[in-house]
């Protein structure tokens, strides 16, 4: 499996670490575009909860992050990493002044945009082509399940087509591709996450996020567990699958995460995911054992 410590250090000679920015961006789920209450698993922060404040300019919320995480990271070069809501969504021009100023910084090596595959028109991808010259692109994109019913369940708000459409445009750019799936949603057996890596395995995206369901206080889906109508993962169930799961990428396939730390003060199941340390560990030794086999 290659992680992303592996990559980063095969591209830029060191290890790097994510700064979790926030440029004000809004989504079409939200905006009235699509919807106005969101997918049904996001927050109100737009999954930005860690990210700086969207009133602050992009330099200051770097240095912001840069003193927060001085504690446990000694490195001297960052991924601006551009979280909360969808950040390719709004004015192209805004959008690249803002991408730009983080980009110019010597002391960041690469920019990573988290976006939806049905934001990125033309304009945005000339705009992304740009920054790729001046540092290396990352673009995320929230594909969260291949199925049409959970789809359509977590409100996703576009089409599978949309997001091989993305992948290819992203690809002929030359542009480093990521894509989030959730283990876990309702209704979805193993075979059905399995199928949902499988699928991204083959779509041409050089990296993958696998992220545990996380129910959050204040979503819609919280409203749905409470009601039973949301069972969740044991650690043990999770590791195994997460097992199985990168068992099936191919090898240079860069591995972004394999699970995910939402803010304590809005989790409320599984309460096991709140202890990272220890979800950390169980997953180091499942996948230990994978190798091992």
């Amino acid at each position: 499996m290659k992680t992303l410590n592996d990559y980063c250090l095969a591209q830029f000679g060191e290890k790097l670490y994510k700064l979790c920015l926030n440029i004000g961006c809004t989504c079409p789920n939200r905006d009235g575009t699509l919807d106005t209450r969101g997918c049904i698993f996001c927050s109100a922060g737009g999954s930005g909860e860690f990210a700086g404040s969207a009133a602050l300019r992009v330099s200051e919320q770097i240095e912001r992050e840069k003193a927060r995480v001085a504690g446990k990271f000694r490195g001297s070069r960052f991924i601006a990493y551009f979280q909360a809501y969808t950040n390719t969504y709004g004015p192209v021009p805004q959008l690249e002044l803002q991408f730009t100023e983080a980009a110019a910084r010597d002391d960041i090596a690469a920019l990573s945009i988290a976006t939806r595959p049905d934001c990125l028109g033309d304009e945005v991808c000339a705009m992304l082509a740009r920054l790729a010259r001046i540092k290396p692109v990352w673009v995320e994109l929230g594909l969260q399940t291949v199925h049409p019913r959970s789809a359509a369940y977590i409100r996703r708000g576009y089409t599978l087509d949309v997001f091989d459409a993305a992948v290819a445009k992203l690809h002929a750019l030359g542009i480093h591709t990521v894509v989030h799936l959730i283990l876990g949603l309702p209704g979805e057996s193993e075979d059905d996450m399995l199928e949902s890596v499988r699928y991204v395995a083959q779509s041409g995206a050089q990296g993958i996020k696998l992220q545990l369901l996380q129910v959050l206080r204040g979503t819609d889906l919280a409203n749905d567990w409470a009601a039973g109508k949301v069972p969740v993962m044991s650690l043990e169930d999770y590791t195994q699958l997460l097992a199985r799961c990168v068992s099936l990428l191919p090898p240079d396939m860069v591995v972004h995460r394999l699970t995910g730390d939402g803010p304590k003060r809005l989790l409320l199941a599984p309460e096991w995911c709140g202890d990272k340390k220890r979800v950390l560990n169980a997953i180091n030794l499942a996948l230990k054992n994978v190798h091992l086999s």
